[in-house]
Protein backbone atom coordinates (compact mmCIF):
# COMPACT_ATOMS: atom_id res chain seq x y z
CA UNK A 1 0.00 0.00 0.00
CA UNK A 2 1.06 3.63 -0.78
CA UNK A 3 0.68 7.02 0.56
CA UNK A 4 -2.01 8.19 -1.80
CA UNK A 5 -4.00 4.25 -1.04
CA UNK A 6 -3.26 5.01 2.40
CA UNK A 7 -4.71 8.11 2.61
CA UNK A 8 -7.90 7.29 0.65
CA UNK A 9 -7.97 4.54 3.00
CA UNK A 10 -8.14 7.23 5.98
CA UNK A 11 -10.98 9.51 4.54
CA UNK A 12 -13.23 6.50 3.41
CA UNK A 13 -12.87 4.34 5.84
CA UNK A 14 -11.74 6.84 8.86
CA UNK A 15 -8.76 4.54 10.20
CA UNK A 16 -6.81 1.93 9.24
CA UNK A 17 -5.74 -1.28 11.00
CA UNK A 18 -2.96 -3.86 10.11
CA UNK A 19 -3.82 -7.01 8.63
CA UNK A 20 -3.29 -10.53 10.49
CA UNK A 21 -0.35 -11.39 8.58
CA UNK A 22 2.96 -12.80 9.55
CA UNK A 23 6.31 -11.16 10.32
CA UNK A 24 8.88 -12.11 7.90
CA UNK A 25 11.47 -15.14 8.20
CA UNK A 26 14.18 -13.14 9.45
CA UNK A 27 11.75 -11.47 12.79
CA UNK A 28 9.72 -14.94 13.27
CA UNK A 29 12.10 -16.01 16.26
CA UNK A 30 10.80 -13.87 19.13
CA UNK A 31 14.83 -13.30 20.25
CA UNK A 32 15.47 -12.20 17.03
CA UNK A 33 12.50 -9.46 16.57
CA UNK A 34 13.99 -6.68 18.28
CA UNK A 35 17.04 -6.60 16.63
CA UNK A 36 15.89 -6.89 13.33
CA UNK A 37 13.32 -3.98 14.21
CA UNK A 38 16.35 -1.40 15.19
CA UNK A 39 18.12 -2.58 12.31
CA UNK A 40 15.63 -2.10 10.55
CA UNK A 41 14.44 0.84 11.59
CA UNK A 42 17.71 2.77 12.17
CA UNK A 43 18.46 1.87 8.54
CA UNK A 44 15.66 3.38 7.16
CA UNK A 45 15.97 6.74 9.55
CA UNK A 46 19.39 6.94 8.31
CA UNK A 47 18.52 7.04 4.52
CA UNK A 48 15.84 9.65 5.31
CA UNK A 49 18.96 11.83 6.86
CA UNK A 50 20.72 11.78 4.24
CA UNK A 51 17.45 13.02 1.78
CA UNK A 52 16.78 16.00 4.85
CA UNK A 53 20.58 16.85 4.24
CA UNK A 54 20.50 16.95 0.55
CA UNK A 55 17.44 19.72 1.20
CA UNK A 56 14.98 16.75 -0.18
CA UNK A 57 12.67 16.09 2.76
CA UNK A 58 9.29 17.41 1.41
CA UNK A 59 5.31 17.10 2.71
CA UNK A 60 5.22 13.76 0.56
CA UNK A 61 8.67 12.68 1.38
CA UNK A 62 7.91 13.01 5.37
CA UNK A 63 4.42 11.16 4.61
CA UNK A 64 6.12 8.11 3.00
CA UNK A 65 8.75 8.05 5.57
CA UNK A 66 6.09 8.00 8.46
CA UNK A 67 3.82 5.35 6.47
CA UNK A 68 7.07 2.77 5.82
CA UNK A 69 7.73 2.97 9.80
CA UNK A 70 4.12 1.62 10.11
CA UNK A 71 5.63 -1.34 7.68
CA UNK A 72 8.65 -1.77 9.71
CA UNK A 73 6.38 -2.41 12.44
CA UNK A 74 4.06 -4.61 10.70
CA UNK A 75 7.13 -6.20 9.43
CA UNK A 76 8.19 -8.00 12.87
CA UNK A 77 4.47 -8.87 14.16
CA UNK A 78 3.73 -5.59 15.08
CA UNK A 79 -0.46 -4.13 14.41
CA UNK A 80 -1.48 -0.37 13.85
CA UNK A 81 -4.84 0.65 15.01
CA UNK A 82 -5.96 3.82 13.83
CA UNK A 83 -9.72 5.49 14.41
CA UNK A 84 -12.08 8.31 14.84
CA UNK A 85 -11.10 10.16 12.23
CA UNK A 86 -14.54 10.75 10.73
CA UNK A 87 -14.68 14.51 12.54
CA UNK A 88 -11.20 15.13 11.19
CA UNK A 89 -12.15 14.28 7.65
CA UNK A 90 -15.08 16.77 7.95
CA UNK A 91 -13.52 19.47 8.76
CA UNK A 92 -11.71 22.15 7.05
CA UNK A 93 -9.13 24.17 7.90
CA UNK A 94 -6.58 23.54 10.84
CA UNK A 95 -6.98 22.02 14.13
CA UNK A 96 -4.55 21.26 17.44
CA UNK A 97 -4.21 17.90 18.03
CA UNK A 98 -3.33 16.77 21.67
CA UNK A 99 -2.27 13.92 22.28
CA UNK A 100 -0.67 11.58 25.30
CA UNK A 101 3.08 10.62 24.29
CA UNK A 102 4.24 7.17 25.04
CA UNK A 103 7.31 6.70 22.88
CA UNK A 104 9.06 8.01 19.84
CA UNK A 105 6.86 5.76 18.06
CA UNK A 106 3.76 8.20 17.77
CA UNK A 107 6.13 11.26 16.50
CA UNK A 108 7.38 8.45 13.53
CA UNK A 109 3.59 7.41 13.13
CA UNK A 110 1.36 10.31 13.32
CA UNK A 111 2.88 12.07 10.26
CA UNK A 112 1.81 9.72 7.35
CA UNK A 113 -2.08 9.87 9.68
CA UNK A 114 -2.70 13.57 9.90
CA UNK A 115 -1.15 14.77 6.53
CA UNK A 116 -3.98 13.14 4.70
CA UNK A 117 -6.11 15.91 5.66
CA UNK A 118 -3.76 18.68 6.32
CA UNK A 119 0.01 20.03 6.41
CA UNK A 120 0.91 20.02 10.14
CA UNK A 121 3.41 20.53 12.63
CA UNK A 122 4.69 18.77 15.43
CA UNK A 123 5.67 20.76 19.29
CA UNK A 124 8.69 18.90 20.45
CA UNK A 125 11.62 18.46 22.42
CA UNK A 126 14.58 20.78 21.86
CA UNK A 127 16.69 17.77 22.60
CA UNK A 128 15.44 16.12 19.00
CA UNK A 129 16.92 18.47 17.33
CA UNK A 130 20.06 17.60 18.75
CA UNK A 131 19.29 13.64 18.45
CA UNK A 132 21.71 10.85 16.79
CA UNK A 133 20.43 10.38 13.16
CA UNK A 134 16.84 12.06 13.43
CA UNK A 135 18.20 15.38 14.28
CA UNK A 136 18.30 16.09 10.34
CA UNK A 137 15.30 15.14 9.59
CA UNK A 138 13.66 17.34 12.49
CA UNK A 139 14.78 20.31 11.11
CA UNK A 140 13.86 19.36 7.86
CA UNK A 141 9.95 19.25 8.08
CA UNK A 142 10.34 22.96 10.38
CA UNK A 143 8.86 21.61 13.65
CA UNK A 144 8.33 23.65 16.58
CA UNK A 145 11.10 23.42 19.58
CA UNK A 146 10.75 23.78 23.38
CA UNK A 147 12.90 23.15 25.98
CA UNK A 148 10.55 21.80 28.79
CA UNK A 149 12.11 23.48 31.27
CA UNK A 150 10.56 27.01 31.49
CA UNK A 151 6.62 26.57 31.55
CA UNK A 152 6.14 30.30 30.88
CA UNK A 153 9.01 30.41 28.12
CA UNK A 154 7.60 27.28 26.41
CA UNK A 155 3.96 28.75 26.60
CA UNK A 156 4.93 32.00 24.98
CA UNK A 157 7.01 29.71 21.97
CA UNK A 158 3.79 27.86 21.46
CA UNK A 159 1.26 30.58 21.17
CA UNK A 160 3.99 32.85 18.87
CA UNK A 161 5.22 29.95 16.38
CA UNK A 162 1.73 27.91 16.17
CA UNK A 163 -0.68 30.84 15.68
CA UNK A 164 1.90 31.35 12.90
CA UNK A 165 1.73 28.12 11.53
CA UNK A 166 -2.32 27.72 12.10
CA UNK A 167 -2.46 31.58 10.34
CA UNK A 168 -0.84 29.83 7.24
CA UNK A 169 -3.26 27.17 7.46
CA UNK A 170 -1.19 24.08 9.26
CA UNK A 171 -2.37 21.95 12.32
CA UNK A 172 -0.14 21.22 15.02
CA UNK A 173 0.53 18.40 17.20
CA UNK A 174 0.94 18.78 21.13
CA UNK A 175 2.13 16.68 23.50
CA UNK A 176 1.84 18.23 26.98
CA UNK A 177 3.56 16.05 28.94
CA UNK A 178 6.95 16.74 29.76
CA UNK A 179 8.23 13.48 29.16
CA UNK A 180 7.21 10.67 27.42
CA UNK A 181 5.37 7.27 29.49
CA UNK A 182 3.92 4.28 29.18
CA UNK A 183 2.02 5.69 32.14
CA UNK A 184 -0.40 7.90 31.52
CA UNK A 185 -0.38 10.54 34.78
CA UNK A 186 -3.21 13.16 34.43
CA UNK A 187 -1.16 15.86 36.91
CA UNK A 188 1.55 15.97 34.16
CA UNK A 189 -1.01 16.75 31.11
CA UNK A 190 -1.23 20.72 31.24
CA UNK A 191 -3.23 22.50 29.04
CA UNK A 192 -0.60 23.75 26.92
CA UNK A 193 -2.50 22.63 23.53
CA UNK A 194 -5.86 23.63 24.43
CA UNK A 195 -4.38 27.18 25.14
CA UNK A 196 -3.22 27.37 21.78
CA UNK A 197 -6.31 25.84 20.08
CA UNK A 198 -8.46 29.12 21.90
CA UNK A 199 -5.43 31.77 21.10
CA UNK A 200 -5.18 30.93 17.40
CA UNK A 201 -9.18 30.12 17.23
CA UNK A 202 -9.19 26.50 15.96
CA UNK A 203 -10.68 23.58 17.63
CA UNK A 204 -8.95 20.85 19.51
CA UNK A 205 -9.21 16.87 18.69
CA UNK A 206 -7.80 14.36 21.12
CA UNK A 207 -5.58 11.70 20.64
CA UNK A 208 -5.68 8.37 22.48
CA UNK A 209 -2.34 6.89 21.96
CA UNK A 210 -0.61 3.36 23.24
CA UNK A 211 2.81 2.86 21.57
CA UNK A 212 4.24 0.25 24.47
CA UNK A 213 4.83 -2.21 21.42
CA UNK A 214 8.16 0.06 21.97
CA UNK A 215 9.25 -0.72 25.74
CA UNK A 216 11.91 1.34 27.25
CA UNK A 217 15.58 0.47 26.68
CA UNK A 218 17.48 0.06 29.72
CA UNK A 219 20.99 1.80 28.32
CA UNK A 220 19.00 3.35 26.25
CA UNK A 221 15.76 4.94 26.68
CA UNK A 222 14.24 5.07 23.28
CA UNK A 223 15.75 1.70 22.21
CA UNK A 224 14.02 -1.31 24.52
CA UNK A 225 12.75 -4.74 23.83
CA UNK A 226 9.47 -4.92 21.26
CA UNK A 227 6.11 -6.97 21.85
CA UNK A 228 4.32 -7.59 19.11
CA UNK A 229 1.44 -8.99 21.47
CA UNK A 230 0.79 -5.39 21.68
CA UNK A 231 -1.07 -3.60 19.41
CA UNK A 232 -0.21 0.05 18.86
CA UNK A 233 -3.31 2.17 19.10
CA UNK A 234 -3.87 5.73 17.50
CA UNK A 235 -7.61 7.48 18.96
CA UNK A 236 -8.81 10.73 17.25
CA UNK A 237 -11.83 12.44 18.77
CA UNK A 238 -14.40 14.79 17.21
CA UNK A 239 -12.61 18.37 16.62
CA UNK A 240 -14.06 20.29 20.11
CA UNK A 241 -14.29 24.66 19.41
CA UNK A 242 -12.57 25.89 22.46
CA UNK A 243 -14.80 28.52 24.56
CA UNK A 244 -13.88 30.99 27.55
CA UNK A 245 -10.61 29.40 28.90
CA UNK A 246 -11.18 25.87 27.97
CA UNK A 247 -11.32 24.22 31.15
CA UNK A 248 -13.87 21.45 29.60
CA UNK A 249 -12.45 21.28 26.92
CA UNK A 250 -9.43 20.07 28.39
CA UNK A 251 -11.06 17.83 30.90
CA UNK A 252 -12.91 16.28 27.91
CA UNK A 253 -9.55 15.53 26.35
CA UNK A 254 -8.01 14.05 29.42
CA UNK A 255 -11.25 11.77 30.13
CA UNK A 256 -10.80 10.61 26.14
CA UNK A 257 -7.50 9.64 26.41
CA UNK A 258 -7.92 7.91 30.08
CA UNK A 259 -11.44 6.00 28.60
CA UNK A 260 -9.43 4.55 25.56
CA UNK A 261 -6.17 3.50 27.32
CA UNK A 262 -7.85 1.85 30.06
CA UNK A 263 -10.02 -0.07 27.65
CA UNK A 264 -6.34 -0.80 25.96
CA UNK A 265 -5.29 -2.21 29.36
CA UNK A 266 -3.29 0.57 29.69
CA UNK A 267 -1.71 2.35 32.79
CA UNK A 268 -3.80 5.41 34.42
CA UNK A 269 -2.40 7.92 37.37
CA UNK A 270 -5.45 9.73 38.70
CA UNK A 271 -4.71 13.61 39.44
CA UNK A 272 -5.16 14.53 43.12
CA UNK A 273 -6.80 17.44 42.15
CA UNK A 274 -9.60 16.59 39.46
CA UNK A 275 -10.73 20.25 39.32
CA UNK A 276 -7.31 21.29 38.75
CA UNK A 277 -6.39 22.51 35.32
CA UNK A 278 -3.18 24.04 34.71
Amino acid sequence: MDKDQFWQLLKTEFGYQSSPGRPSIMARGSRWRTSVYYLRLCAHLYRQSLISKRGEMDTDRWAEASLAVIRIVESVGGRVHVSGLEGVHRHDGPLVYVANHMSLLETFVLPCVTLAFNRVTFIIKEELLRYPIIKHIMHAVNLIAVSRQNPRQDLKVVLQEGRKFIADGCSVVVFPQATRSVMFDIEKFNSLGVKLASNAGVPVVPIAIKTDFQGNGKWIKDMGPIDPRKTLYFKFGPPMAVEGKGRQVHQHVVDFITHNLRAWGGEVRESESPSRNR
